[in-house]
Parts: structure tokens; sequence; C-alpha cells
């Protein structure tokens, strides 16, 4: 035998046997201080993904950027020298997702810039909480958050205003250098956002206990003025601007693929889009056939009539959740949902989801699964340091959007809606809108339509004309598309991915003859958290997804 092998199998006996006598504490000490070394890069990160301050309002000018890349590219750089060799698959998921964030933030310095392109970047004042983990769209590091107030303010939250009112006037000056883009589509809609802003500002002047307070009038007064300028510097700029808004078809699938985690393409958006549009208005024609001589539903028409329905819509929806044992119902889920049960809009003011509400609320309830999972974050925190706060740049919206979606046909298979088969109908209407809108925003984003062609689609493939009825939210929803890449669409193809995951989780136990049991399916998904589908997936079955091999 050739000496050469001899040792070559000696050095490889020898090797084993040392790999056999390192203790399994020793080896899962060495694991588990490699990967403490990422939690301390995520932190790291996340810091460093915080701006500094450039006269009172974070910095987003180009120079502070470029001084700034050498410093992200060091960060990149330790995230890749990890050795994850041995790594659990949650470990592994969880270097995953600080990559997937890091990729963010070079997409957004190199393609994106939505301080430069996007007039909307600079808003300020939020009214609201988003329902998913960070609101919807690029958003600056210095918000102020009015939702979170409560007036007349406290001295400790009077100084907090006045800290957050004391950024709108720097941040705006500042917009005017950094916005040199030619984005049409995005600058023209971003004015209303501005102009709205100003808006909200004039109506703090009115709110308890501001009246008597003079520096604080003087703060929003400041911030009003420079609102105002900002708006009027736009429509000044806007009759130059005439570039596209779409960031093109290839850039839209590597952002798909490498930052929200989402193993599709542009072309294959449009594909379950379509498909999905197709399925909901023949089925949608199928159940309209089959409930023919079922009486048509009411609407709520009075304040009265709508409390009475919005209440039934959600006992139901709270009881079949534990008595059909879909999800374990945790003490904080009705008061959650409870909070966002609305209340009666007069017929001619309805947007498309306040008309199906005022129907029957328990579809759009379904959907409200968004509130559950904000109580759950906010209650039980998840356990892993990387899941615990919102994944930057939305990318949590296959998560959040397509388990909202998903689960309002999921309930409805499974026997919500029973009581009153015509509620059916309702489910495959919101389907149809979320497939129609998201198709128009690849199209928008291809720059093959504007924001407004792209509304058409919305509009037009919306049954029963439900999206014809109030504008605002139309420009709304496109709006914030064309701003986010890949939002649109998540609320379907992210449906698709979580039944995608039921299946190969119900095969996987098939195959191990395990019976598959609906509670257990979504109290795992719940604890992994607030992940890319594909992620959950992988926690779930074990099976790493192919395109991030």
């Amino acid at each position: 035998m050739d000496h050469r092998l001899v040792m070559k199998r000696l050095f490889l006996l020898f090797g084993l046997g040392l790999l056999f006598s390192i203790p399994t504490s020793t080896m899962a000490q060495n694991q588990s201080e490699t990967f403490s070394q990422l939690e301390a890069l995520y932190q790291d990160w996340r810091s460093f993904e915080e701006p500094p301050m450039h006269q009172g309002a974070p910095d987003y000018r180009a120079e502070t950027f470029e001084r700034r890349h050498p410093d992200f590219l060091k960060v990149q750089e330790r995230l890749q020298a990890i050795d994850t060799s041995g790594w659990s698959v949650a470990e592994q998921i969880d270097w995953h997702i600080v990559w997937a964030e890091l990729n963010g933030y070079q997409f957004n310095h190199t393609i994106l810039k939505p301080w430069v392109r996007d007039p909307a970047f600079y808003k300020t004042v939020w009214t609201y909480r988003s329902d998913v983990p960070a609101h919807e769209g690029p958003t600056h590091h210095a918000t102020l958050e009015l939702w979170t107030y409560n007036f007349p303010l406290s001295e400790k939250e009077r100084e907090r205003m006045l800290g957050d009112l004391a950024v709108i006037p720097a941040l705006n000056k500042q917009a005017q250098q950094n916005l040199t883009g030619n984005a049409r589509d995005l600058w023209i809609t971003g004015i209303r956002d501005i102009r709205r802003q100003s808006t909200v500002l004039s109506d703090m002047l009115k709110a308890e206990g501001v009246a008597s307070d003079g520096e604080l009038i003087g703060a929003i007064k400041e911030a009003i003025v420079s609102t105002d300028q900002l708006a009027e510097w736009l429509e000044e700029q806007s009759s130059s601007k005439d570039g596209p808004s779409g960031i093109g078809k290839e850039n839209y699938t590597w952002y798909l693929q490498n930052v929200h985690l989402v193993p599709l393409s542009w072309e294959d958006e449009v594909m379950i889009l379509k498909r999905e549009l197709a399925r909901a208005w023949s089925t949608l024609k199928l159940e309209e056939h089959r409930n023919r001589d079922l009486p048509e539903l009411p609407q709520a028409d009075s304040p009265e009539a709508y409390d009475a329905l919005a209440e039934m819509g959600a006992s139901s929806l709270m009881k079949f959740l534990e008595d059909q044992e879909i999800v374990t119902v945790k003490k904080y889920f009705g008061p959650a949902l409870r909070e966002h049960l609305g209340s009666f809009v007069p017929s001619h003011q309805r947007n498309f989801f306040w008309i199906t509400a005022h129907y029957d609320p328990r579809p759009l309830y379904c959907h409200f699964y968004h509130w559950f999972e904000l109580a759950r974050m906010d209650n039980e925190p998840n356990a892993r340091l990387v899941r615990r706060a919102p994944l930057l740049y939305n990318i949590f919206d296959s998560r959040n959007e397509g388990t909202a979606t998903a689960v309002e046909e999921m309930f409805m298979h499974a026997g919500l809606y029973d009581d009153n088969p015509r509620v059916q109908e309702i489910v495959y209407i919101m389907i149809a809108q979320r497939a129609a809108r998201g198709l128009g925003s690849l199209y928008a984003h291809a720059n093959e339509m504007t924001m407004e062609e792209a509304g058409g689609i919305h509009s037009e493939y919306t049954p029963r004309g439900w999206m014809k009825t109030e504008k605002e939210l139309l420009i709304f929803e496109q709006h914030l598309y064309l701003r986010q890449p890949g939002y649109g669409t998540s609320y379907i193809t992210g449906k698709y991915l979580l039944e995608e995951t039921m299946g190969e989780y119900a095969r996987y136990q098939e195959l191990e003859e395990v019976d598959f049991e609906l509670m257990d399916f979504f109290d795992r998904l719940n604890t992994i958290g607030n992940i890319p589908i594909s992620l959950g997936k992988w926690e779930l079955t074990g099976t790493k997804p192919s395109f991030l091999d």
C-alpha cells in the first residue's frame, strides 16, 4: 500500500481520536462563545445603524454616509468571519437575520436612497401605531410618535415632546440639501405626506393643556412653519422631476432574496399574484352561485348597528380560536383586538376595508392577528436577542403581512363562517384586492407603469367596485409599495409561503407518524417570532432554504 495513504489514514484516525476525546461540554462552550460574538456584533450593528446627529437631526448627508462606510464594511467583515459550524438551526437563523439587515443597509445606501429620492422619508409626526412591528416603509430615526402621548402632558412627557419637536426644523432644512433625486411619482406623492404633517401639527395646538404653554406653542408653530416651507420647496422643484420611481426588476429580485429573504424573483411574484387574482375572482363567483338562494348580507347602517356587529365579530372570532384549538389564546389577545374594532362610518366615506367590516368584520378581524403579534412583543418579548426588536427595513413583511392575510382564508376553511356562508365571499374579495394592488406595484417597480397606472389595476380588478369609493386608500397603498419594494406583494406571497410552510411541516410530521395539530403549528410559529417565513420554515422543518446556500 502507498505509504502516503497509510499516513493519511493514521492522521485521520488520530484526528478522530482527538475529536472524540474533547468533552462535549467543551465543544458546546466553544459554540456558545462564537454565538456570543454574533450577539455582540448585533448590538454594535444596531448602534451603528443609528446615524449621528447634525444640527439637532439625524444626519443623512452624502458625505456622512461616505465617511462612515468603511466602518460598515468592517461590520460586514466581522459577520463573515464568525465560524457558525456546529451552530443550532435557531442560531444559524439569527446569523442570517443580521446578514439580511446588513444587506438592507447596503441596498438603501446604493439603490433605494430614500433620503435622496423620497420626500415622505422626512415625515416626522406619526399619529398611530403601525399594525406591524415597525412603521411601513422607509422612516427616519427621530420620529415623533404622537400616539404615545396623553394630553395634558406630564412634565416628563412635555420635555420629551419638546425634544421630538426640535428635530423637525433641522431635519426639514437638511431635506432640502439631501433630496436631489429624480423619482417623479415618489416626489409628487410625497408632498401630500409633508402637507398633512402641517395639518397634524396645527391640530396639536388644540390639544388639552397646550394653549397655556407658551414654550410648547412656540415649538409647534416653528415646526409648522418649517414643514410648510419644505412643502413649498418640494412644489417648486416638482416640475423638474421626470424620472422613474421603480428600482427595476433585477434590483427588485436581489432585494427580495437578500434583504427580505423571500425565495422568489420579480417574475415569480407576477405569476403568483396573477394566479391568486384569478383564483379569488373565480372562487368568488362559485361562492356567489352556491349562496344564490341565501339572503344578501345587510350593511350596518347606524352606530348602534355597527357596534353590535363588531361585538358579534370579536366574540365569534375569539371563541372560535379557543374552542376549535386554532392557537393558544393568551389573556392579552382579547384586549389587543378590542382596541381596534372600529366604529360606524357613513357609507359614502368608507374605504375598502371598512366596507367589508360593515357587512361582517370577522375577515378584517382575522387580519388583525397583527395585534396579537404586537401584544406578544409587548408582553412576551422573544427570548432570542436578535429577534426581540422589530427587524429593520420591513424585513418582517412576509411573516406579518403574509400571516395576517393567510389566516383570513385559513380560519374560513377551519369553520369560522359556517354560521353564515355569505361571509366567505368577503374573504375572496379581500384576496383579490391584495393580489390586484400587489400586481400593480410590481409593474410600477419594473417601471412599466406609473403609480397611477398601477393604481388602475388595483382599482379595476377589485370586485364589486369597492376600491372606487374612496381614493385616499388607493393612493396611500400604491405610494407605500413604491417606497418599500416587496411590501405590496408580501400579503399574497407571504400567504403562499406560509401555506407552503404549513404543508411541509405537516408532511414531515406524517413521515414521522406524528399527528398534525393546528394549534401546535401556530404556537410554534408565534414562538419563532416575527422573522421572514423562509426562516420560520427552516426552524419548523430543520431544512435550510436552498436559496440561502
